[in-house]
């Protein structure tokens, strides 16, 4: 009898701490909600947070990314905008004057505009602080600073901002939003607000303002905003009181998300067959190594050399073409060693090599790959018992038992898009078209790639190349480009070839010849010290850069220079040479780099850069680049800066890819701050790599 009560009691108190159980985790996720829960977060006709054209204090997550565009009578626009950080929000506009012709007479007058706000959020408030400024760039016709605060309450729905600006905006301004259906179950309907702005912009009083845009009736802007599936945002509203505004924008996490599509392609990690049979009769050396091939094949990796020497000691040269994190093939690699490693082999030296140098290594005991196979130890302690070190040679006395050459060439077809601002009238100019390029090595040990261009369409043609209204005073470097991009021509752009090796000690050396890019040619060294595990490295480069003709192969020593507005020719052999710094700031993923040195055009100083990389690999970098160049845009110095990305592509794929697509563009195609091509640089090589 005792025994039973004794189990009912067991079984009442297991059934009660089964529902405590759930009751707590039901607490759990209601407090996340609790947490998480905010009122619809809306981009304002600039593309940077708010309402229509002021801005609020909050700011989207970070890594999220959107573009958009619309009109604002008299003005359409077109832009994008990029979460740099939680705290820092940067958007891009295009901005057309309708009705206004450019001054070369060509098309309505336009004008590039960056924003940028930096701010923080109170969660347990939900209060946001932020400063900004509009068009803090190139022309600024639209420039203004502002600091704001915005509140949000949830029981009521409701949201509300006060500012203060100055420049364009002039005095207090204010935005309220009500999200009257939040907490329905119409989830179409959810994210609809009312929104209404009291707008500060100086119409009336402001210089660069359109001149059928100076008119306001009232200083309330009243519209609905609308977003769709969390990606889609649709807005509309009164302007000035006298004409309507409308603008559609898409937004995704391209800094956050691991992709679209899971990567059920990518093989799982080797676990067996399992064999630890010691080389000798029965396991042939090379028998083992052509299984060790095989093997390292199914897991996207590709061995070229092993080695053995007489006191059992492995050395294997690798190649990742597939992975784009340095611990994702260091998993990949200990989990098919601890599997495959002969019991009578002591030491594997594993050596990765990439675009023909011998980046890093490791250095893997057998014992602690046998303790790690079974489950003596974990990934953590036996990445410290063989962390990342510097590549080795193989050694000098060992017998060669597996060799692969690289591949002499390969193929790849891809679309091209090229893009300049290149004008006082801020037109965007494109061009559209295809490259087809075979690359590989030469005698195993020479990179070589060629590469051939084809512009389908352009925008480019019967374009002068020389800008009337600011013209470039320095020797014409870039600001000719666009003659090499005419429709419908097929011209060689690149044909170098490339020789790298590591010297040791993280001490890289490369040499490089031929046509670099579709304007320059010439030979190109560099010298780079990167040591393993350093967030530092430096470097020097130089190169000897002779100009192509515009068709065809030849070289020529000529290039244009304009004094006043007469265009001449003078003697140009192009010598560019830089001392070359990194620095990498791992807890928020940052490189900042500096070029030091002369640039094409012979102007001297220094070219700043920083770069932040998101964990689904995207990379967005800026820089800005000040020389002793003395260029003059509209009466003012101009230093060139611009952006660009790198998206890895296989976010779009089921399985891993190494494949890239770059962009880059200038704020405007200038001379200033040029530099010409010169191979395949060794950082971002070696920084991949180790990534």
């Amino acid at each position: 009898m005792k025994r039973l009560l004794t189990l009912c009691f067991i079984l009442t108190a297991s059934l009660e701490a089964r529902e405590s159980l759930f009751e707590d985790l039901a607490t759990v996720e209601k407090i996340n909600r609790q947490i998480n829960d905010e009122l619809p977060f809306y981009y304002n006709y600039s593309l940077i947070g708010g309402y229509f054209n002021m801005p609020s204090a909050r700011m989207p997550k970070e890594g999220m990314y959107a573009i958009g565009g619309g009109t604002v009578p008299p003005y359409n626009f077109y832009g994008m905008n990029y979460q740099l950080f939680d705290c820092m929000e940067l958007s891009g506009n295009y901005l057309s004057f309708k009705g206004i012709p450019a001054e070369n007479g060509k098309g309505d007058q336009a004008d590039r505009i960056g924003n940028i706000k930096i701010g923080a959020t109170i969660p347990q408030t939900r209060t946001s602080f932020a400063i900004g400024a509009d068009d803090f760039f190139n022309t600024g016709h639209f420039n203004s600073q502002y600091v704001v605060i915005t509140q949000q309450w949830l029981a009521a729905n409701l949201e509300m901002t006060l500012g203060l600006g100055k420049g364009r905006m002039r005095g207090f301004y204010g935005g309220v939003s009500w999200s009257p259906l939040r907490n329905t179950d119409l989830f179409f309907l959810k994210d609809v607000s009312l929104i209404a702005e009291y707008d500060n912009n100086a119409y009336k009083k402001h210089d660069g303002e359109h001149p059928f845009g100076r008119d306001q009736k009232i200083p309330i802007n009243a519209g609905i905003s609308y977003i769709a599936g969390d990606a889609l945002q649709l807005s509309v509203s009164s302007v000035r009181g006298e004409k309507v505004a409308a603008s559609a924008s898409l937004k995704f996490p391209l800094g956050s998300t691991q992709g679209f599509f899971k990567k059920t392609e990518d093989p799982q990690k080797y676990q067996s067959p399992v064999d630890a049979e010691p080389l000798g009769v029965y396991r042939k050396d090379k028998a083992f190594a052509e299984e060790l091939a095989y093997a390292l094949d199914t897991q996207g990796l590709d061995l070229y050399t092993v080695y053995l020497t007489p006191d059992n000691r492995l050395w294997l040269k690798i190649i990742n073409n597939r992975y784009r994190e340095e611990k994702v093939v260091r998993e990949r690699l200990q989990y098919l060693l601890a599997a495959l490693t002969p019991s009578n082999v002591e030491v594997v030296t594993v050596v990765m090599e990439a675009d023909g140098i011998p980046s890093q290594g490791y250095t893997f005991r057998r014992e602690d790959l046998e303790r790690f196979r079974l489950r003596a130890i974990g990934d953590f302690e036996l990445a410290t018992l063989s962390p990342l070190t510097e590549a080795t040679h193989h050694p000098c006395n060992s017998e060669l038992l597996f060799h692969r050459k690289k591949d002499i060439w390969s193929f790849t077809l891809k679309p091209r898009i090229l893009t300049f601002f290149g004008g006082a009238d801020g037109k965007f100019k494109y061009s559209v078209g295809v490259t087809a390029a075979p690359e590989g090595y030469l005698f195993d040990e020479v990179y070589y790639k060629v590469q051939a261009g084809y512009a389908a369409y352009s925008s480019l043609a019967n374009l002068n190349s020389t800008d009337f209204i600011n013209p470039s005073h320095l020797i014409n470097v870039r600001t000719d480009t666009l003659k090499y991009y005419r429709t419908s021509t097929v011209s060689l752009e690149k044909a170098y070839i490339q020789k790298s090796w590591n010297c040791g000690k993280g001490n890289f050396f490369r040499m490089a010849t031929g046509y670099f890019e579709t304007a320059y040619g010439g030979v190109a060294l560099e010298a780079l010290h990167y040591p393993i595990n350093s967030c530092w490295a430096i470097g020097l480069e130089s190169a000897v850069e002779w100009k192509r003709e515009y068709k065809g192969l030849r070289f020529t020593t000529k290039a244009r220079k304009v004094e006043g507005h007469t265009p001449e020719y003078v003697h140009f052999v192009g010598f560019q040479y830089f001392l070359d710094l990194y620095y990498k700031f791992k807890p928020l993923d940052l490189t900042f780099k500096a070029n030091i040195g002369q640039f094409l055009a012979r102007d001297k100083g220094v070219r700043f850069e920083v770069s932040r990389q998101f964990s689904s690999g995207l990379q967005l970098a800026l820089w800005y680049t000040v020389t002793n160049g003395h260029d003059k845009v509209n009466g003012q110095t101009f230093y060139d800066r611009g952006f660009a990305f790198v998206l890895p592509l296989d976010m779009f794929l089921k399985k891993s890819s190494r494949t890239q697509l770059a962009y880059a563009m200038s704020i405007w195609l200038r001379d200033v701050g040029a530099q010409a091509a010169t191979g395949k640089p060794l950082y971002p090589t070696l920084s991949e790599e180790r990534r």
